[in-house]
Order: C-alpha cells, then sequence, then structure tokens
C-alpha cells in the first residue's frame, strides 16, 4: 500500500526461523488437506462460496454473480512492495490477483480485471507453478487478491505446491464479503487474513458495491477471522508477518464508508487491539467519474475526522497514512 506512515509494536510476537512452517505444510502430510481440497471442489457443483449463494453448477460450465467458472483465472502474478511493512517486507509480497469479483465496485480501480474478467485460465498445476515461482524470487508470502470465488481451486494449488516445497504464508486478500462456511474451508491454510470492512449501511453498500446483506456478512466473518488467527499481527524477529489479521478500511468521500461506524464495532467486537490499515487514497474511477458523492478525491478534512475517531476509541495498532498526502 501507497504512504503508509506507522504501525506500533504493542501485541507483537516474534518467532525464529525454526518454527516458521506454516500448518498447511503438515496437513499436507496427515492427508487433511487433500480431504479439504475435495469437499471444496464438489461444492462447486452447487456453488454458494460468497453470500449470494447463485448455486450455479460450476463445473458444468455455468457462471454465477461473479462470472468465475471451473477454472482459476490470473491477472498477474509478481512481487508487490506496496502492502503494510510486515506484509511488503524487503522482498515483497507474492501477489496473484485473480479475475472476476463477487462485487460491483462503481469507483474500482481494477475493473477490467474484477467485472470484465480480464486474465487468462491457470489449472492447478499451472496456479501452484505460480506460487513457487513467486516463493524463488524470494517473496514472503503468497498474496492470493480477492480469492473468495476461487477457494476451491486455491487450496487444489496449495495443497499441489506444498508437496513440491511451498513454505511461505498464505495471505487472504479478501473485500470481507465472505461466508463463514467458505473461511472454515480455509482454517490452517491461510495464515494471514486482510479482509476489508466496507461499510456499515447495507443501502450505501448495495448502492455502491452491489452488494446484499454486506454488514451481516462481513461482521460474521470478522469475527470468524478472529477466531482462526486472532486480531493481533504475529510477525518474526526481522518484522515479517506470519499470522494473524490487518483489518483494512477505505474512507470514502461524504462519510459514505460509514467509517466512525465500522471503528465503533471493531473496537467494540473485535477489540481495541486489533491492527487496522485506515486508507485514504480514494480516487473516482470506473463509474464513480461524475458521481455526485464519489466523483471526488478524499478531503483532508474528512480524514483527520476519522483520525480522530480512531485515537479516542484507544485503537493503536496499525497504519494510517499522511495528512499531507491527502487533496
Amino acid at each position: 500500500m501507497s504512504s503508509t506512515a506507522s504501525t506500533t509494536e504493542s501485541g507483537r510476537e516474534q518467532r525464529t526461523a525454526a518454527n516458521q512452517t506454516p500448518r498447511y505444510v503438515a496437513m499436507l502430510a496427515s492427508g487433511e488437506l487433500r480431504q479439504r481440497v475435495d469437499e471444496a471442489m464438489v461444492g462447486l457443483a452447487h456453488c454458494e462460496l460468497c453470500p449470494r449463494r447463485c448455486g450455479v453448477d460450476r463445473l458444468s460450465g455455468q457462471i454465477g454473480y461473479c462470472g468465475a467458472g471451473a477454472v482459476a483465472r490470473v491477472a498477474s502474478y509478481n512481487a508487490h512492495h506496496w502492502e503494510e511493512p510486515p506484509i511488503s517486507g524487503t522482498g515483497g509480497s507474492g501477489t496473484i490477483f485473480l479475475s472476476y469479483c463477487t462485487a460491483r465496485c462503481i469507483f474500482c480501480q481494477n475493473y477490467s480485471i474484477s467485472q470484465m474478467g480480464v486474465g487468462n485460465d491457470m489449472n492447478t498445476e499451472e496456479l501452484a507453478r505460480a506460487m513457487l515461482t513467486l516463493q524463488r524470487r524470494g517473496c514472503h508470502n503468497i498474496n492470493l487478491v480477492t480469492p473468495t470465488h476461487y477457494v476451491p481451486q486455491i487450496m487444489a494449488a496449495v495443497a499441489h505446491a506444498a508437496g513440491q516445497g511451498l513454505r511461505i504464508p498464505i495471505v487472504y486478500n479478501t473485500g470481507g464479503y465472505e461466508t463463514v462456511e467458505t473461511l472454515r474451508l480455509l482454517e490452517g491454510i491461510v495464515d494471514i487474513y486482510l479482509p476489508d470492512a466496507k461499510y456499515a449501511d447495507d443501502d450505501v453498500a448495495r448502492e455502491l458495491s452491489g452488494f446484499d446483506g454486506y454488514v451481516e456478512a462481513n461482521r460474521a466473518a470478522l469475527l470468524e477471522i478472529k477466531r482462526q488467527v486472532g486480531s493481533a499481527l504475529l510477525v518474526d524477529v526481522d518484522g515479517i508477518a506470519y499470522r494473524g489479521m490487518v483489518l483494512r478500511h477505505l474512507v470514502l468521500p461524504d462519510r459514505l464508508s460509514q467509517t466512525l461506524d465500522v471503528l465503533a464495532w471493531i473496537a467494540r467486537e473485535l477489540g481495541r487491539d486489533t491492527y487496522i490499515s485506515l486508507m485514504a487514497q480514494y480516487f473516482p474511477a470506473h463509474r464513480a467519474v461524475g458521481h455526485p458523492s464519489v466523483g471526488r478525491r478524499l478531503y483532508r478534512r474528512e480524514y483527520r475526522v476519522v483520525l480522530e475517531a480512531l485515537e479516542e476509541l484507544g485503537m493503536e495498532n496499525g497504519w494510517t497514512q499522511e495528512l499531507d498526502r491527502i487533496y
């Protein structure tokens, strides 16, 4: 992420190189990972991976709301150096940008990927090979961007790659529109969650992002993520994250992301020690250009208000952005 400011050190734990092997490696050895993959792949015949629960048979070629089929489609994969510092580190985060999406954000900066499906299909072996390539390049993790609609394919690729030596953490980088059932398939496979908490109002979530029932689904998902990995971010002796959660929130113009309500819920239900990345880099893209509310950049005074709220709530872990870089 660009323009990150600072992070606190409280609540962090460290580990040494002796115990850095992700849990998915042991799951592969025990046979649990293969069993989990088989369960997930069968589910594609009646897809309910996201809260829309389309129920389409993706294995036979049917397409649901997201646009995805039976094979994962990848727009790009590379080392990315602009995530939060413990995610990018010095070697970069191994981002795999997956095509299509469960949302229809009118301001999406990557709409050609998320809504037009630009990319190339990759089978299990090809996706696993991409993961191993990123590991060889020195990336600290495999960062799956917009992964929800490809969870079974991703699980299969992780199992295949782990059998060939994949040993770095798996990052699940999501808009936060998840079902608890899908997240439970990922328990032990995903080491670090990067979920969004986009909205606190369902009407706005539907208008701006096409979500149905976003708030309830998002909050249930965040509670499940906390159950799996906690709300802290654990780092090794070099400051590189290996387990935990960073909760992201993009502040929108005209208070449309309901940031104060989102932060209050996080503090109350997830805890004040939750790591938050409070983002201010919004700019109008795609269909937001000319929109009466989100057709402009965020004002500095709007971001200052949410910084004050963050301080009042006593939430000190995470990252904010510098006021002098905002319009």
